[in-house]
């Protein structure tokens, strides 16, 4: 009687997240919610989000694109610059700058940032 050797089939490996997956997370932020944004989106099918201050056009459409699933036509970037504020009067302080970007999706698209 012949022996024959029998061979383990290797486990499934795990996915790897590389760094460029990571990226795409860290480059966008939270979304910016005020009366004229939510027109933008009801009006225009505008989103606008915060997103990390080192990132560009290019990567802010490619990351909407891999997360959210859907296709960007147009990236506008806007740097909010810090001013400062007063508390009741006495107490001043300061409102930080941030940088954020109004993605306007293709037609047809639709984005819903707010679910239940």
């Amino acid at each position: 009687m012949a022996h024959t050797k029998k061979t383990a089939t290797p486990a499934p490996a795990a996915p790897v997240v590389t760094s460029t997956d990571v990226k795409k997370f860290e480059a966008i932020g939270q979304p910016v919610i005020t009366e004229k944004t939510m027109a933008l989106i009801q009006n225009h099918n505008q989103v606008t989000v915060k997103v990390n201050s080192a990132s560009n056009k290019t990567e802010i459409k490619l990351a909407f694109e891999a997360i959210y699933k859907v296709k960007v036509a147009n990236v506008r970037i806007v740097n909010v610059r810090p001013h400062s504020t007063r508390r009741g009067g006495r107490y001043q302080g300061q409102v930080p700058g941030f940088k954020k970007a109004i993605v306007t999706l293709q037609e047809g698209e639709a984005l819903d940032l707010f679910k239940e």
